[in-house]
């Protein structure tokens, strides 16, 4: 840390109690007085330095008094800043430094130490040293830092505007161009042996440093300060993401909630409102407000799982609606980058319905499809009435559709989350963004299993939310088995695996014939010296692996056909009706003689989906169920 020596006489000033006493042979004359603390001087010194002491002792003193008493309480610093200047006045050794110039170029000012009252007077010396503070990073925060015990003054000098500026430019700075001190590092020797002396780096070889380098010196000024550093440091061009990475640093160092989400990840929400206790909660309120404003508004600078953090935080400690609603549509822009884990938000409200706040996710999903549908980069565009594909990736929407699929399926076993509020959340997600639907039977199944009073149209009314049609084998087996499901839902779920099996099994045997065409061809080349077993061979193995693939298919089918006729016998007449409706029929299909060679042909296939396509009616137009 940079200083420097004022006077040359040695030290005569000594503390007696609650007073200072200057023992220079001579009788005090001047008693001044600073909060609790008093100063016996003398006239000749102060004066002779210092126009306003020159005043009050000229108002104060009488030919009868030999000494007056004058009282600064106002003077800034206190008695410990005063105690400095004194010293100046009288020529004894003392140090200027970064934790002492601001407060006593105050003071100075407000003595009214100016060249007219002796050359190099205090104002002239403080200022000087204060400009060579200013220089060096570690100094120039050490010096705003001090400028809080004297702010409304040090604002009056612009010294608070001029340590900003500072700050600011060698914030912005490239840091591999320039060695400033960092971290506490002046005047220090780096583990690596590097010296630093006054900000220059002695070593010849750069020591590499990261963009966050400078977050940890700034986190110790209070808001106010450091609220004016962002702005500044903003307003220069500073990367947005450095910016959005210094006020994350400084919310997890002053924000104790922030900190302690484990106990109420736990559900243990009494614990994490008792770590209040440390900060209060107006205190704590009024930060995270100010560092929400703060934040970037660029999408993506800051991290999703920040943000809704930052929104827990911000329900512990009821922050205003404005705040909230400020952070929901922040992360609604980027809900794609959120995690599960993130998503689950207690819900901290004093009615507490549910476990987890559902109606805030909603409002946040909410915003993403409104932002989402007016971006002109979306993935989806709309032509009459129908969502087309575009050429871009889905990849946003997709994420977003499995994160939530996910986050329904862990709220589903809440006995307390309502038909509606599952439904509200579940229909945001538009079809197309779904490739898949086991995500969303998944949850299905689980509120189903939660919920076992729901009544068969209330079932038939949640099961509408997935399509049977983006099964996956997996999700056909277990739906196809599955008792909680409606009986329409269980039969159209056979349709579907039967189609794709009969899909699956025509273009197997299509590939067949090409290859068994491909076979004839290359033996015809090979007569032309080419190799004549090669193609055969190849051929034949891909043959036989289609042949066992349509045999595993078929087992699956049959087994899933079985499962379904033991739902009881009362019903076996009804299901053999619908299994014969489908081409379920007991007699032996054509599918399952491995030796048939022609596949069957794919033109009857519409006709066959389109009972369950077109609204459950079959091709006589009869009801399904």
């Amino acid at each position: 840390m940079a200083c420097m020596k004022l006077g040359s006489k040695s030290e005569v000033f000594h503390l007696d109690g609650h007073t200072w006493l200057c023992s220079t042979g001579l009788q005090s004359d001047v008693i001044i007085e600073i909060g609790e603390m008093s100063f016996h001087l003398h006239k000749f010194p102060l004066l002779s330095r210092s126009k306003v002491l020159e005043n009050l002792i000229g108002e104060h003193s009488s030919e009868d008094e030999k000494r007056c008493v004058l009282q600064l309480h106002d003077v800034p610093g206190g008695a410990k800043t005063f105690l400095l200047a004194a010293k100046f006045c009288y020529g004894v050794k003392m140090e200027l430094t970064a934790l002492n110039v601001v407060s006593l170029r105050c003071a100075a000012e407000y003595l009214g130490m100016s060249e007219d009252f002796g050359e190099e007077n205090l104002i002239t010396q403080t200022e000087n040293f204060l400009n060579e503070v200013l220089g060096s990073w570690t100094d120039s925060v050490k010096a705003l830092e001090t400028c809080e015990e004297v702010l409304l003054h040090a604002e009056e000098l612009h010294v608070v505007s001029r340590c900003i500026n500072s700050l600011t430019m060698k914030a912005c700075a490239d840091p591999s161009l320039f060695s400033w001190p960092m971290q506490g590092g002046s005047d220090m020797k780096n583990p690596d042996g590097t010296l630093f002396w006054n900000g220059i780096r002695t070593s010849a070889k750069p020591h590499p440093m990261g963009e966050d380098w400078w977050y940890e010196d700034v986190s110790f000024l209070r808001l106010p300060l450091y609220k004016r550093l962002i702005l500044e440091v903003g307003s220069n061009g500073m990367n947005p993401g450095r910016v959005a990475g210094a006020l994350m640093y400084y919310a997890k160092k002053h924000l104790p909630l922030l900190g302690r989400q484990s106990s109420i990840e736990s559900g243990n929400y009494a614990a994490s409102r008792s770590t209040i206790s440390a900060t209060s909660e107006a205190d704590q309120r009024s930060l995270l407000e100010e560092l929400v404003e703060l934040l970037p508004d660029q999408k993506g600078v800051t991290p999703s799982n920040f943000l809704l953090r930052l929104l827990r935080t911000a329900m512990i400690v009821h922050a205003s609606p404005s705040c909230r609603e400020n952070l929901e549509k922040r992360v609604g822009t980027q809900l794609d980058q959120a995690s599960l884990q993130d998503l689950l938000i207690p819900n901290s409200g004093y009615s507490v319905e549910t476990l987890y706040d559902i109606d805030c996710v909603q409002r946040i999903l909410d915003h993403f499809m409104l932002v989402d549908r007016d971006d002109p980069t979306s993935n989806y565009i709309e032509h009459e009435g129908q969502m087309t594909e575009s050429l871009h990736s889905l990849t946003p929407i997709t994420m977003v559709a499995n994160l939530i699929d996910s986050y329904l399926a862990e709220v589903a076993s809440d006995v307390n989350l309502k038909l509606a509020k599952f439904q509200s959340l579940a229909s945001v997600v538009p079809e197309y963004a779904r490739p898949i639907d086991d995500g969303i039977y998944r949850a299905i199944d689980i509120y189903l299993k939660a919920h076992p009073w729901l009544t068969d149209s209330e079932r038939e009314q949640l099961c509408r939310l997935m399509n049977c049609q983006k099964f996956s084998l997996e999700a056909s087996t277990h739906a196809a088995q599955n008792e909680r499901l409606p009986l329409r839902v269980i039969v159209q779920v056979l349709f579907f695996e039967q189609l794709r099996l009969r899909t699956s099994v025509s273009s197997w045997f299509f590939v067949s014939e090409n290859l068994d065409n491909s076979q004839n061809l290359s033996g015809n080349l090979a007569r032309n010296d080419l190799h004549p077993q090669a193609g055969g061979i190849h051929g034949r193995i891909m043959v036989d692996d289609m042949k066992e693939r349509v045999s595993e298919l078929e087992k699956e089918y049959f087994s899933m056909k079985q499962e379904i006729e033991k739902l009881g016998k009362t019903k076996v007449s009804s299901w053999n009706i619908l299994l014969r409706k489908f081409g379920f029929s007991r007699s032996k299909s054509k599918y399952e003689d491995p030796k048939a060679s022609k596949p069957t042909d794919t033109k009857e296939l519409p006709t066959s989906s389109a009972p369950l396509i077109n609204g459950g009616e079959n091709q006589n137009n009869e009801p399904v169920d």
